[in-house]
């Protein structure tokens, strides 16, 4: 056996150091950044979108209808899509809401599927509002202030996929002393896979007035915590003319974790006992650093992260050191118009359309040029549609929702949209209330761990996720 380990140089991007190392550590962030586009792990363009999305998690009254709230308020969870809506609480309240999600991923790979299945249970919400009823004569009638926390993102997925395109890209045993080494460039098989943990988390204060008992405005401030990680391992195994077999392991590691914020602002009016719309914005969530700590740092033809040859009895390693990272993001803004129709105390029918501004996502200036331009040209902002209702039975309610949210690729087409529906129930104790909610959701995308060659496809993944959310609430 055979080990040969090298480790190129180190990267770490910090502030305030000198001109000349400053312009020596800018070139090999450069290079970095070119080369991890080609990478098996998830580049840039793809991490900047991820960590824009948000899975809409909440209590299971919100989830159950869809998160259509921006109009209806009086929900905890709500408060990031219209934080005017916590001042329609008439007294104080507290939740905390845990799921269950079953996630399915089919990979299609060369006429070649894979299924994994897996489940994760999280607490993916809670929060408090605490009311304050007007203590003059002031049109303001009452005041309240809202704290919430929630996962915006759960990253825990994984998924396999394997196949044959018949084309090798090792084609040689770096060991190989003969004059003509021997040429693996039979393409024999190509497995894939990919593990990814962690969440992007939101913690929120909000505070929002009533004037008149018709207008309802809030504004809030976010803060936001990211812990990323993903776990990638290429086989590809290859012949030569005479049978001879190749097998070749590609690991790749990238930890990422940051902070952030953004804030919202919007209004929910009454125009009469029966209607109400409402407006609400977020602005960009903005991350002032995020720090990557990664092996798949470039140092020879392949050695792009941790690179096993296998030949005969013969094994090879080569593994770079790890190379570490910081960069900014901003993610998208995001506007909401609501409207809803209250019956009273039977329930009541609600619809949001919101649009995000992908197009002014964007990561650090300067290092990321080629990926800015990417957001500018290629993506597109998005129309989103969340339709819930709710009918109540005295102290039962029943409820159902369905969302759509569009593909930001401008390429893309409707199958890669997300849609999902939803429905649920719920039972009024007093002052103690239970819910739970059934989420099903699905999308079609594709994974290209083979992206620097043209003439080998991607594989083409199907996602469908169901959630199980449970909500136990109190008013004091």
């Amino acid at each position: 056996m055979v080990r040969r380990v090298e480790a190129p140089l180190k990267v770490h991007l910090v502030e305030n150091f000198n001109l000349p190392m400053k312009y020596y550590f800018a070139i090999a962030l450069i290079s970095l950044v070119n080369f991890s586009s080609l990478s098996q792990s998830l580049g840039y363009t793809d991490l900047a979108m991820l960590f824009s999305e948000n899975d809409e998690n909440g209590s299971a009254r919100f989830v159950g209808m869809s998160g259509a709230f921006g109009a209806v308020g009086g929900e905890i969870s709500a408060m990031n899509v219209n934080p005017a809506g916590i001042s329609i609480y008439q007294s104080n309240a507290y939740n905390a809401t845990f799921n269950s999600r079953n996630t399915d991923i089919i990979s299609n790979y060369y006429n070649n599927s894979l299924t994994t299945k897996e489940q994760f249970f999280n607490l993916s919400q809670a929060g408090a509002v605490l009311v304050f009823e007007s203590i003059n004569n002031s049109k303001w009638n009452k005041f309240a202030i809202g704290f919430n926390y929630k996962i915006v993102k759960d990253f825990n997925d994984s998924f396999s996929a394997q196949g044959n395109s018949g084309y090798a890209t090792f084609t040689q045993f770096p060991m190989d002393q003969q004059t003509v080494p021997i040429d693996y460039s039979i393409g024999k098989i190509q497995s894939f896979s990919s593990t990814t943990s962690g969440e992007l988390s939101e913690a929120s204060i909000v505070f929002s007035a009533v004037h008149e008992n018709k207008l309802y405005i809030g504004g809030g401030f976010n803060t936001y915590e990211l812990n990323f990680n993903q776990r990638t391992l290429l086989t590809e195994v290859n012949n030569d003319v005479n049978g001879n077999e190749l097998e070749v392991d590609l690991y790749q590691e990238n930890n990422s974790v940051g902070s952030g914020f953004s804030l919202n602002a919007g209004f929910i009016y009454k125009l009469d006992r029966s209607f109400r719309f409402g407006l609400a914005y977020q602005t960009p969530s903005w991350f002032s650093e995020i720090l990557q700590d990664t092996n798949f740092y470039p140092n020879d033809d392949y050695d792009i992260g941790e690179t096993t040859f296998y030949q005969g009895d013969e094994v090879i390693t080569e593994s770079n050191d790890w190379a570490y990272i910081a960069y900014k993001l901003k993610t998208p803004s995001k506007f909401t118009a609501s409207a809803a129709l209250i019956f009273g105390k039977h329930g009541l029918l609600s619809i949001d359309y919101s649009r995000n501004n992908y197009q002014n996502l964007k990561l650090s200036e300067g290092f990321f040029r080629d990926e800015n331009r990417f957001f500018q040209n290629d993506l597109r902002n998005t129309h989103n549609l969340n339709i819930g209702s709710e009918f109540r039975f005295e102290r039962f309610s029943l409820r159902g929702g369905y969302k759509y949210k569009q593909n930001p690729l401008k390429n893309s087409s409707d199958i890669d949209n997300i849609k999902g529906y939803s429905f649920g129930g719920g039972y009024n104790f007093g002052d103690t209330k239970l819910d739970i909610s059934y989420s099903d959701s699905n999308r079609k995308n594709s994974y290209d761990f083979f992206s620097q060659y043209s003439n080998i496809n991607a594989a083409n993944l199907t996602t469908e996720n169901r959630t199980v959310t449970v909500t136990l609430s109190f008013n004091l």
